[in-house]
């Protein structure tokens, strides 16, 4: 408990408590606060990254450099990030066991959109309980920003050996997202890092896309990274090495012992349809663009369009 707090830190302690509750009211399953400042040494690391080419051919990564690492380059004046993790784990799965998988997260209705229409509710709200207009800005994955690494720094878990913010108690399977604000709050500490000796994601990617002793990866041979982000033919010699992922992948976080804490989600957006489901591994290699269109018209999927799909589902056919 605190004492002796001044007016200014009793208003900002005060404030950061109702903004945790308001945030959980409205769903989100993590919620911590940051000192928005320059990030010197995950700037070192994002530097050396690049520098290694782990980011393949996502050139937007090399891009608004200074924007990544400084919060107050994206909002003058920033005082705080929020970071907040929304839960979209499923026990459900495909029903067919050979057919393409579509990772977790891709089930239903695209979570840009449905995590940034409750992060704004919570931005207005703030505003609110302000008394005044807030400088800031909402971030789910739509710009220059490191948010794994405010997700760190505000204590809403630990960057684990695959990458992902890892939850004590939640897991791995949650978005992202920040509100990067000019208002000053109580700031939350680091957890500890619980990987300890574990080295289950890095024996179970097929790909080799998470370094030796963990903590780096490979974006460019990560599964999603070639079944989403790259655009061009997926190169031949990881045919045989896909495991059956179609849109993104769920390996290395499938396999993670946090994970037996994940809970089912509770958003009915993230649902995924019956017909989905149900499809057989015929049915991928006959979807038509219509059926595309229908099953996906506001999923996370359509980032690979209708032809990017048809690209994954073939070289899922090629033989090593």
């Amino acid at each position: 408990m605190r004492y002796n707090l001044s007016f200014l830190e009793s208003f900002s302690y005060n404030n950061s408590l109702r903004i945790k509750e308001k945030a959980r009211e409205l769903g989100f399953y993590t919620v911590g606060f940051a000192k928005a400042e320059r990030m010197e040494p995950e700037e070192r690391r994002l530097r050396g990254w690049l520098n290694a080419g782990y980011h393949g051919k996502m050139a937007y990564m090399a891009n608004h450099f200074e924007k990544r690492v400084d919060p107050t380059r994206l909002v003058p004046g920033a005082k705080s990030v929020i970071s907040l993790g929304y839960n979209y784990y499923t026990p459900v799965r495909q029903l067919s066991e050979d057919a393409p998988k579509i990772s977790n997260y891709a089930y239903g209705r695209d979570y840009h959109t449905v995590v940034k229409e409750k992060m704004r509710i919570l931005y207005e709200w703030i505003e609110e309980i302000a008394g005044r207009k807030v400088n800031g800005r909402v971030f789910v994955d739509s710009a220059p920003v490191l948010e794994r690494d405010w997700a760190r720094r505000s204590g809403v878990g630990w960057i684990g050996k695959n990458t992902m913010v890892i939850h004590p108690r939640k897991g791995s399977f949650f978005f992202l997202g920040e509100i990067i604000i000019d208002v000053e709050l109580a700031y939350d500490a680091p957890i500890k890092d619980y990987c300890g000796t574990c080295r289950r994601c890095i024996e179970a990617c097929p790909t080799n896309a998470i370094s030796e002793h963990g903590y780096i990866m490979d974006g460019s041979r990560c599964i999603s990274y070639l079944t989403i982000e790259l655009k061009d033919a997926i190169p031949e010699h990881f045919a045989g090495q896909m495991e059956g992922w179609m849109f993104g992948c769920d390996i290395c976080q499938d396999v993670c012992p946090w994970n037996r804490f994940s809970k089912k989600h509770k958003e009915p957006a993230f649902e995924p349809s019956e017909e989905m489901l149900e499809m057989t591994r015929k049915d991928w290699n006959q979807l038509t663009e219509d059926t595309f269109s229908r099953l996906f018209s506001k999923s996370a999927v359509q980032r690979t369009k209708y032809a990017g799909l048809k690209r994954n589902i073939r070289f899922l056919g090629k033989a090593p």
